[in-house]
């Protein structure tokens, strides 16, 4: 297994779990905690429990998110330098965050204009 992470095949696998780790951070993290927040808050009929619920759960599932894209970022650079090549420092997992950022925005535009039924301008307000 650590031949396998010292090859590009184990640099691009280390890459995509990088990705997949930032799109939960972006998506899975704020749906997770809206979930977790609407199901308090329809057991206590408290919507203040509920955001204080939320608000928790989601610094504390960003701190922890944050702590293996790391954690990661530091395996990517150990195979880096395992293979001879020049250490980036953490260059790459900063690529990836606003990679994956970028693209979650462009989901959410998308999906808010397209899916969601919004519309761009307020319907109804006489000019």
């Amino acid at each position: 297994m650590r031949q396998l992470l010292r090859t590009g095949v184990g640099a691009t696998l280390v890459l995509l779990i990088m990705f997949i780790g930032s799109l939960g951070l972006w998506i899975g993290t704020p749906l997770l905690w809206l979930w977790v927040g609407s199901q308090v808050q329809g057991a206590t009929s408290s919507l203040g429990t509920a955001l204080g619920v939320s608000f928790i759960g989601v610094v504390a599932t960003t701190a922890l998110l944050a702590a293996v894209l790391a954690k990661l970022s530091n395996v990517y650079q150990a195979n880096r330098r395992s293979r001879g090549l020049e250490d980036t420092g953490h260059y790459v997992l900063e690529a990836v965050l606003v990679v994956s950022a970028g693209l979650t925005l462009a989901a959410f535009v998308v999906w808010f204009f397209f899916f969601a039924g919004a519309s761009p301008v307020p319907v109804g307000i006489q000019i």
